[in-house]
């Protein structure tokens, strides 16, 4: 199994454009591209597997847009394959904003006029709105559907790294920690992707940002680990994990 399979997948699902983007913001420039050393490959290999061995992360999605910013502050439970946050907007009216609940296939919403900055530890009981999660041409979708591909339960195989064109971009710090930013590896239906999807990862594999081109927004969307402190996730009324 290719490294970071799930993501590739993903990338297909959530329909991400073939195009290369800068590290941008990180104001880093990349030092690479160049192949993976072994530690890196096993690096990289690890890190979904770091999300699931915490069983949980926080996050932070920036999701750009034509009508401004969508921010996502949620926990992410990698073994319930639930997401669990707030979505407010800037530069845009808030209409989308409120609580927000996902899985793999189901987005569920709770409006609210005046969106808090952190959810409440327990979701509300009532006043939920549910559809399928789309799968093509909603940039906020397609951001969800990533950020909870990023846990898995197994390693995935480093040796397939280099073959499937991952590579090592250059160094980075991200809120204190020095990190090593890499390209994940081409789909396999899809031939030169690898550049889409970059990972900042640290010394023990642990996953501190992901940045992916999404071909419904403008610029890449940012996932961000660690922003704020993670809580544990309960499903909504008639929302069902996946298995």
């Amino acid at each position: 199994m290719a490294a970071v399979v799930a993501i590739t997948a993903v990338v297909g699902v959530a329909a991400v454009a073939v195009t290369v983007f800068l590290l941008g913001r990180s104001g880093s420039a990349p030092d690479g591209p160049r192949a993976l050393t072994s530690d890196e490959a096993n690096r990289l290999a690890l890190t979904r597997f770091r999300n699931y061995e915490a069983r949980g992360r926080a996050v932070t999605l920036t999701v750009p847009g034509t009508a401004g910013v969508l921010t996502v502050t949620a926990s992410v439970d990698y073994r319930g394959k639930l997401g669990y946050g707030v979505v407010r907007g800037t530069g845009r009216d808030t209409s989308s904003d409120g609580l927000i609940e996902w899985t793999a296939t189901s987005v569920s919403v709770h409006p609210m006029t005046d969106a808090p900055a952190h959810a409440p530890a327990s979701p509300p009981r009532s006043g939920w709105y549910s559809r399928p999660l789309r799968s093509s041409g909603s940039s906020l979708d397609s951001s969800l559907a990533i950020a909870l591909q990023l846990g898995a339960d197994r390693p995935d195989n480093a040796e397939l790294l280099p073959q499937n064109g991952a590579a090592w971009l250059g160094r980075d710090r991200v809120r204190g920690h020095r990190v090593d930013v890499m390209t994940g590896p081409s789909s396999r239906d899809r031939s030169g992707t690898a550049d889409t999807v970059r990972y900042w990862i640290g010394s023990d594999g642990t996953m501190y940002r992901v940045r992916a081109d999404v071909r419904s927004a403008p610029q890449p969307v940012s996932i961000d680990f660690d922003t704020h402190t993670y809580g544990p996730v309960e499903a909504v009324p008639g929302v069902t994990p996946a298995p």
